[in-house]
C-alpha cells in the first residue's frame, strides 16, 4: 500500500471508528477492520482487564460460512495470563508484534509457544499470525489483537507481510484512542448504573450489561427479519446498548423506603415505585440526539404490556399525568402492541428474562426451564409474540451473553 494511500485509509478508519460509541461495538468493529486491512480469515481481540487478557470477540470467516444464515459463530470467554509463554501474553508483556508463518513450526529458542486446544475443538488449523499491541500514549498495554491466516488472492493461506504489520501498527495506535474513549463512554454509564445500583440492589452492572447484550441480539435478529438496512441496523445497535444499559436509572428519585421495603407495597407505594419509568425519561426528555430519543423511549415504555395492562400508559411527557382524552375515557390504560416502541418491547423481555434467570438478593435464579415456560405462557400477553418467538430461535446466543456478564459475588 503506497503511503498516500496508507494515511488516507488510516483517516478513514480513523472516522469510522470515532463514529461508534458503544464499546462492545467498537471492539466487534477493531477487529473487523484490522482483518480486512490484512486480509485474515480470522482473528481474536483481548482486552487486559485485572492483569490478564480478556477474551472479548473472535472472527473466522471459514467457520462462519459453514452456518446457516443468520447465525452465529458461539465462542467461549476465557482469560491469558500476561507472560511470556504465549503468543499474545509475550506481545503484551513487551509491547511487541509478532508476525508468525507457521505456528506449529515456531523455534524451541522461543520463551513462547502455541497451544493448539482451539484447533483441536473447533477443526480448524491455525497457521500464519500477526500480534499487535494495543498500547496507550501512556505506555500502557490496552489490550492484544491477533489476525489469523492472512490469505492470498487465490485463497491460500500466506504469512503476514510486512507492509501489514507497519500498517497495523499505526492502525492500533488509532484504534486504542477510540477504546480508550468508549471505555471512558461506558465508564460513564456505569457510575450512573451504580447511583442506582445504591439505591436498588437488582441494579447491578453484570444486569445491565446482560439486559444490553440481549437485547442488542434480539433486535439485530429481528432487525434482519423485518430487512432493515445493514447500516441502519449498526447504527441503532450501537445506541441500543447505551439505552439499555440505562432502563431503570430513573430508579434515583425512589425514596429508599420503597425501594428497599422487604415486603408487599401498599397501592400508594406501588404507584410510586411505577413513577421510576417517567423520572428516567425525564432526563433524556426535550433532548435532540437519536441516544437520548432511545433512551427516554426505553427508559419510559418498558414496563408497557402487549396487552395493554402495563405503565405509564399514555401520559403527558412533560408532567407525567394522563392524557385527558385518557381520563375521558374512564382512567388511563397502558399503551398495547404495536404502540409501544420496538425498542422499549425488547429491553422488556431482555429485563424480565434475566430478572427470573438470575440470582438476586431477595430471591434465588429460577431454573432456565421454569423461566422459558414463563415466557412462553405470557407471549402475546406481556411480551411481543414476535419477540418471544426469535428469543427462542437465537437461544445459543442469549446464553452466550449471559456466560459473557456472570454476577459478581
Amino acid at each position: 500500500m503506497a503511503v498516500k494511500n496508507k494515511i488516507k485509509r488510516i483517516l478513514e478508519i480513523d472516522s469510522d471508528l470515532n463514529r461508534v460509541q458503544d464499546l462492545d461495538l467498537l471492539l466487534d468493529r477493531v477487529l473487523y477492520e484490522a482483518r480486512r486491512s490484512a486480509n485474515a480469515d480470522a482473528g481474536t481481540l483481548y482486552i487486559k482487564e485485572k492483569g490478564k487478557l480478556s477474551f472479548k470477540y473472535s472472527h473466522n470467516d471459514t467457520k462462519r460460512k459453514e452456518l446457516d444464515p443468520g447465525q452465529k459463530l458461539i465462542y467461549s470467554y476465557f482469560t491469558v495470563d500476561i507472560n511470556e509463554e504465549s503468543i499474545s501474553g509475550y506481545v503484551a508483556a513487551n509491547q511487541i508484534p509478532l508476525n508468525i508463518p507457521d505456528m506449529y513450526n515456531i523455534p524451541k529458542s522461543k520463551p513462547y509457544s502455541y497451544s493448539t486446544w482451539y484447533d483441536e475443538k473447533s477443526n480448524y488449523k491455525c497457521v500464519s499470525s500477526l500480534t499487535i499491541p494495543l498500547v496507550s500514549n501512556q505506555g500502557e498495554v490496552l489490550g492484544v489483537l491477533q489476525l489469523i491466516n492472512a490469505k492470498d488472492d487465490e485463497g491460500n493461506i500466506v504469512r503476514f507481510k510486512k507492509t501489514d504489520e507497519s500498517f497495523l501498527m499505526h492502525f492500533a495506535s488509532v484504534a486504542t484512542v477510540a477504546i480508550q474513549r468508549a471505555q471512558m463512554t461506558r465508564q460513564l454509564l456505569l457510575r450512573m448504573i451504580q447511583m442506582a445500583e445504591m439505591r436498588d440492589p437488582k441494579e447491578t452492572g453484570p444486569h445491565v450489561k446482560r439486559v444490553a447484550g440481549y437485547a442488542v441480539e434480539l433486535y439485530e435478529e429481528w432487525a434482519r427479519r423485518k430487512k432493515i438496512d445493514q447500516g441502519e441496523i449498526e447504527k441503532n445497535k450501537d445506541i441500543l446498548r447505551m439505552a439499555a444499559m440505562l432502563h431503570d436509572v430513573g430508579k434515583v428519585g425512589i425514596s429508599d423506603l420503597i425501594l428497599k421495603k422487604p415486603g408487599r407495597f401498599t397501592e400508594e407505594e406501588f404507584l410510586i415505585m411505577q413513577s421510576h419509568a417517567y423520572i428516567g425519561a425525564q432526563l433524556f426528555f426535550g433532548k435532540q440526539s437519536e441516544f437520548d430519543q432511545m433512551s427516554m423511549e426505553i427508559s419510559l415504555y418498558h414496563h408497557e404490556n402487549w396487552d395493554g395492562s402495563g405503565y405509564p400508559g399514555h401520559i403527558d411527557l412533560e408532567t407525567g399525568r394522563p392524557l385527558d382524552s385518557e381520563v375521558n375515557a374512564g382512567g388511563k390504560r397502558g399503551l398495547e402492541g404495536e404502540e409501544i416502541p420496538i425498542m422499549a418491547r425488547i429491553v422488556s423481555l431482555a429485563d424480565v428474562y434475566d430478572a427470573l434467570s438470575c440470582r438476586r438478593v431477595y430471591k434465588e435464579a429460577w431454573d432456565e426451564e421454569r423461566v422459558y415456560e414463563e415466557l412462553r405462557k405470557t407471549r402475546g400477553k406481556k411480551f411481543d409474540p414476535e419477540l418471544i418467538d426469535i428469543f427462542f430461535d437465537i437461544l445459543p446466543h442469549i446464553l452466550q451473553v449471559k456466560k459473557q456478564y456472570p454476577d459478581v459475588d
